[in-house]
């Protein structure tokens, strides 16, 4: 299992320029399944999770190219359905999360799969019922076989139907839009996700010949049509990566400009920043963060103590709240940090008390952060990360942090972000992976 060694105390400076959206390529990369023809898709990052659900796909039958880096072409033209009843394709769904949204394409295109409960981040309770539900209301049944421990899907045509979800689950969109997209007749989902990346996955199916309506709105209607047909796409770049990078400019004091942002798509999250007294400025499509010694988080009008909380978009994305708390324990004031959605990812700031960081954990949804404004550094630290945004959370306070920490099991970092050491490296960190 390998770890970072982290020397803290380094300025950085220069540019840095996120990658390909993660979450957007787990969707898109489903999408392929919809359509026999070749499917072109650029800016693919270089991660685990990614990489995984390609190997699944080639599993599958996909014919998958590489064409430059990042670069990727797919033909499913021929898919191997007894590869999809195999105990190793089930065992696949199972390590990656992401695989869920194989459903939907795989239902509308063969009427049938089977799929084993996802793993993932342990972050808490990640519920099913919105894929669920949304593919019983457009017709299909589900078993579960306890021998497989597996869900089977069947249905012989798909058929629009009007659906008001339970929640704006983003995965949960994707799949039943994707499943939509082939069913006879109409779909209209309503409290539909409207993600940035979710629209980027309706722009892609626009592309290759689905007739979907509402992109970027809360209400999406979907005409289904018989066939699909081949089209390139370019992701966007990944706000979370953005979002991080920011975070560590600001708590190590450095001056970094984050390259082609795609600002117009980061929604509420620069202002995010700001509301902790981070400095930050659009150039064009850049970001440019100066070097601050403090940062003032603000207050409400009243007077109280700022609330940062996640919400569906255009709210803020509950994956930054890791970084945000422990941005906020350099800052100067106080804040209350309400991770809403999942009820296990503040459970890493134990790790951040033990460096020296001033939180209250008031319950496994909330945590006081009291800043110590510079005065006082974190501490070194050795640090197991548990998910993909604890884990970076972690990276940016050892980078902070007095004297050399040690992070563990960064398998889990290496899932969301692509040779992130050697990123961070070239503009000034001090980072050793160690097999």
């Amino acid at each position: 299992m390998a770890s970072f060694i982290v020397e803290g105390g380094h300025k950085l400076h220069g540019s840095i320029t996120p990658k390909g959206a993660k979450n957007e390529a787990l969707q898109v990369l489903c999408a392929v399944l919809l359509t026999s023809e070749e499917v072109v898709i650029d800016n693919l990052p270089n991660i685990l999770d990614v990489n995984n659900l390609i190997d699944l796909l080639r599993a599958i039958g996909v014919e998958v190219k590489q064409l430059a880096q990042g670069k990727y072409s797919f033909a499913a033209r021929h898919l191997d359905e007894q590869y999809l009843h195999s105990a190793e394709f089930m065992q696949r769904c199972n390590r990656l999360r992401g695989s869920v949204m194989i459903i939907g394409p795989l239902l509308a295109r063969l009427g049938e799969v089977t799929y084993s409960k996802p793993g993932g981040d342990k972050i808490g309770r990640r519920r099913l019922d919105t894929h669920f539900q949304g593919m019983a209301n457009l017709g299909a049944t589900f078993t579960y076989d306890t021998d497989l421990s597996a869900y089977t899907f069947r249905a012989e045509r798909l058929k629009g139907t009007y659906m008001l979800l339970d929640e704006a689950s983003v995965t949960g969109t994707a799949n039943i839009v994707m499943a939509s997209v082939l069913a006879e007749g109409t779909t209209t989902i309503y409290n539909a996700a409207c993600e940035p990346y979710l629209q980027q996955l309706c722009k892609l199916l626009n592309q290759m010949g689905a007739k979907i309506s509402g992109v970027g709105s809360n209400l999406l209607t979907i005409e289904g049509v018989p066939s699909l047909h081949g089209a390139q796409h370019t992701l966007l770049p990944d706000m979370i990566e953005v979002g991080s990078f920011i975070g560590i400019a600001a708590i190590t004091g450095s001056e970094l400009t984050i390259k082609n942002v795609s600002y117009r798509d980061l929604g509420i999250i620069p202002d995010a920043f700001r509301r902790l007294g981070i400095r930050l400025e659009q150039q064009g499509d850049d970001i440019y963060i100066p070097a601050q010694e403090h940062y003032q988080i603000e207050s409400f009008l009243d007077g109280s103590i700022l609330t940062v909380a996640d919400a569906p978009w255009p709210g803020l994305t509950p994956d930054l709240l890791s970084v945000i708390l422990v941005v906020a324990t350099q800052a100067r004031g106080s804040v209350l940090i309400h991770q809403k959605m999942f009820e296990s990812r503040l459970f890493f700031v134990d790790k951040l008390i033990d460096m020296g960081a001033q939180i209250i954990l008031c319950d496994p949804h909330r945590a006081v952060v009291i800043g110590h404004d510079h005065q006082v550094r974190l501490r070194r630290n050795n640090m197991t990360s548990p998910d993909i945004r604890a884990g970076i959370a972690m990276l940016i306070a050892a980078m902070s942090a007095e004297g050399t920490s040690r992070i563990d099991h960064i398998d889990q970092i290496d899932r969301g972000y692509e040779d992130i050491e050697s990123r961070l490296n070239a503009i000034g960190a001090c980072i050793r992976r160690e097999a």
